[in-house]
């Protein structure tokens, strides 16, 4: 069995058992979107939450640093167009954070800025927020990181934090990642009915996508590590944004069409085994991973 072959089989076998241990997430849980926080923790904190605000452009400050917020917009726009080098997909940063970031629900980057530094278990480290912009990067883009200290780097999170002035460090924002859903059983014949009636005129009958919208499977779509590739974080994400603008479709639906997504072929993320090195990954994790490689505490 080759290794695409071979990569098919674990997504479709892991989203078999996601649907039905879905239930079972536990705290480790912290790769759902870049806001760094999962669908099961954003549920749990909700009645702490602020509400979803966005500031108006002309608040956009004059000088250096408004040039700044303007540049990091256009680079998350048109990343694929601006940062070839990097970019080894068909997609952009706002093909999953909708609308410039700016749409509740569809892992906006309201808030982002006041959520960080933060500890992910998926990686075992304390993260700033530039790793998670070179974690999208490197898994949802499947290209390379960029410079953490460079003009991009900074005009990118310039952009996020003029969209979370005035949210408190730490806090819950309403709409902020993707919405929590009971897990179901997905039925990939189904969700290739669904697909075939309703995601073909965007996405394009072999899912390689069209003008309107990105490939989501094959050599120019996300990798098996991105978090795209969970069963959970896909399902949500189609649920509460997809058809783009009229999200139609039920929960059981969503489920069935992710199912059916990520059971194709996909590049590869090299050293994804090393994830969750504690243990404790997620079951709608589509590979196998290798805890123990780190057994001491986390340091206090």
């Amino acid at each position: 069995m080759g290794a695409s072959s071979l990569n098919r089989f674990r997504v479709a076998a892991a989203l078999l058992l996601a649907g039905v241990g879905a239930g079972c997430q536990g705290a480790n849980d912290d790769s759902a979107s870049i806001v760094g926080d999962s669908i099961a923790s954003v549920a749990a904190r909700r009645v702490a939450e602020a509400r979803f605000r966005l500031p108006n452009d002309s608040s956009i400050p004059s000088g250096m640093l408004g040039a700044s917020v303007r540049r990091g917009r256009a680079l998350l726009d048109a990343t694929r167009d601006s940062l070839r080098e990097h970019v080894g997909n068909d997609l952009r940063c706002t093909s999953c954070h909708l609308d410039g970031g700016r749409r509740p629900d569809a892992i906006p980057f309201v808030g982002v800025y006041a959520r960080f530094p933060q500890y992910r278990a998926r990686n075992d480290a304390v993260n700033v927020l530039a790793d998670r912009v070179n974690d999208c990067f490197e898994r949802s883009m499947n290209g390379t990181p960029i410079a953490a200290e460079g003009r991009d780097m900074k005009d990118i999170v310039a952009y996020m934090a003029f969209l979370s002035q005035g949210y408190a460090v730490g806090g819950v924002v309403e709409g902020q990642g993707l919405r929590s859903m009971p897990p179901l059983a997905p039925d990939m014949a189904r969700g290739a009915r669904v697909f075939a009636s309703t995601c073909v005129a965007c996405h394009g009958a072999d899912g390689q996508g069209t003008a309107t919208a990105p490939a989501l499977w094959g050599e120019r779509s996300y990798n098996i590590g991105a978090g795209m590739a969970r069963l959970r974080t896909a399902a949500s994400f189609i649920r509460y944004n997809m058809p783009y603008g009229n999200p139609t479709l039920t929960d059981q639906q969503a489920f069935d069409v992710a199912a059916y997504v990520n059971s194709h072929p996909r590049p590869d993320f090299p050293g994804k085994e090393h994830d969750w090195p504690r243990g404790g990954a997620p079951p709608d994790v589509p590979y196998r991973t290798s805890p123990g490689r780190n057994t001491e505490p986390p340091r206090q």
